[in-house]
């Protein structure tokens, strides 16, 4: 497909303006990095066929800046407006399937989300992340990390975050102390893993801002199915983001940020104490 050609597979006339497209990618050429350039005229080709394809009319246009001005005003250290509307668009998705190949013995990864905020307290094995009381089910989570072979991978570090159940994070709520739900492990010599938490729930990413108002217009709903995030990494192997969704949400294949893979689904059952728990074992890929 050429740079100037539309997108729509309908009979058009002669590109609007082709030369534009070709005259912005050649100015590129002094461009000292090799893929910015690839990248650019990608996009360039891209956009400038949206224009002709839809026949963008300059209102629309002045309506998109005034959108993208917006989500870039409500930014702040808590809010990533923009890494909200990647993930509604389903872009965060994509990028993520395109560069986390998966496989036999690997879990699947999935977005990492505008909620992470680095490393946190590193807790013992068998340890709660709460740092205060919390309304909801106690739950145990365990596990084992293991490389593709299933051979047990010990010192793997395991960061983890979750929401409240006022439905946010610490980051979003004055009243939860800093870290409040957020903790990381180190595996056991077996790969093993397990700390002491609240049964998640299903929570509406911020709707406040033009993200939410997009989601709005097109008749979707803001809704995250509960889940757990984890964050994994060890020498030698590739880092895995991603995700435990909890059984039986009613989010589940309605997912606002498409984040959701049938392998990451398991249900919390009682444990031979009574105690809630849920069991999740973690496949690493090796660094090639």
């Amino acid at each position: 497909m050429s740079s100037t050609e539309n997108f729509s597979g309908a009979d058009r006339q002669q590109p609007v303006f082709p030369e534009l497209t070709e005259e912005v990618i050649d100015r590129m050429a002094g461009a000292g990095n090799q893929r910015l350039r690839q990248v650019m005229g990608a996009l360039v080709s891209h956009l400038h066929a949206f224009v002709r394809d839809t026949q963008l009319t300059q209102e629309e246009w002045r309506s998109a800046i005034d959108f993208l001005t917006r989500a870039g005003q409500i930014c702040s250290d808590s809010r990533q407006e923009f890494i909200l509307l990647s993930d509604i668009l389903g872009v965060s998705m994509l990028v993520d399937a395109v560069n986390h190949e998966s496989g036999a013995g690997i879990t699947d990864s999935t977005v990492l989300g505008p909620f992470y905020s680095g490393r946190q307290r590193e807790l013992a094995f068998g340890e709660s992340i709460l740092l205060r009381d919390e309304p909801g089910s106690p739950l145990k989570v365990r596990g084992h990390v293991r490389n593709p072979a299933g051979d047990a991978i010990p010192g793997a570090s395991i960061e983890v975050w979750q929401t409240a159940g006022n439905q946010l994070y610490d980051v979003q709520d004055e009243t939860q102390p800093p870290g409040h739900l957020r903790a990381t492990f180190k595996t056991a010599s077996d790969g093993g893993f397990l700390f002491q938490t609240v049964l998640p729930v299903s929570y509406p990413i911020p709707d406040d801002g033009p993200a939410g108002q997009l989601l709005t217009l097109l008749g979707r709903h803001p809704n995250r199915p509960a889940h757990i995030h984890f964050l994994i990494s060890a020498p030698g192997y590739r880092t895995l983001v991603t995700h435990v969704f909890m059984a039986g949400d009613e989010f589940l294949n309605s997912d606002a940020v498409f984040g959701v893979k049938p392998s990451l689904i398991v249900a919390p059952r009682r444990n031979g104490a009574g105690e809630l728990e849920i069991e999740y074992n973690f496949g690493l890929a090796s660094l090639r």
